[in-house]
């Protein structure tokens, strides 16, 4: 388990603030998302499952949770369902946990497979 306080720090030393959509996710990326009141490790499963820890699953003792994600909102009941995470927007997880407003999205890509196909 990753600490909340080791994802902060790891998200402030990265300039990397922009949108992430679900499409541009795959198995083996590390997403951090830092909102105004806490950090969240996010990292996709595959089958639109992710591994979530840091917030409100850390209080609840439930990191990491295997856990869906709805979208994003902008505080209302909009949702954009094709946004896992975007500054100034709210998370919305699948068990209807809503974050915080969201301040700070690094995406670490994992490494790609090697295509197996050989010519």
């Amino acid at each position: 388990m990753i600490h909340t306080s080791s994802l902060g720090s790891l998200i402030d030393q990265t300039d990397n603030t922009r949108e992430v959509r679900r499409s541009e996710l795959h198995f083996g990326d590390w997403l951090v998302v830092r909102t105004r009141n806490s950090s969240y490790s996010i990292v996709p499963l595959g089958d639109g499952r992710f591994a979530v820890s840091g917030g409100w699953f850390d209080l609840q003792g439930l990191s990491p949770a295997t856990m869906t994600i709805n979208g994003c909102t902008f505080g209302g009941t909009a949702i954009r369902t094709d946004l896992v995470a975007a500054p100034g927007l709210f998370l919305e997880f699948g068990n209807r946990v809503l974050t915080t407003r969201i301040q700070k999205v690094c995406l670490i890509q994992g490494a790609k497979e090697p295509d197996a196909t050989v010519h």
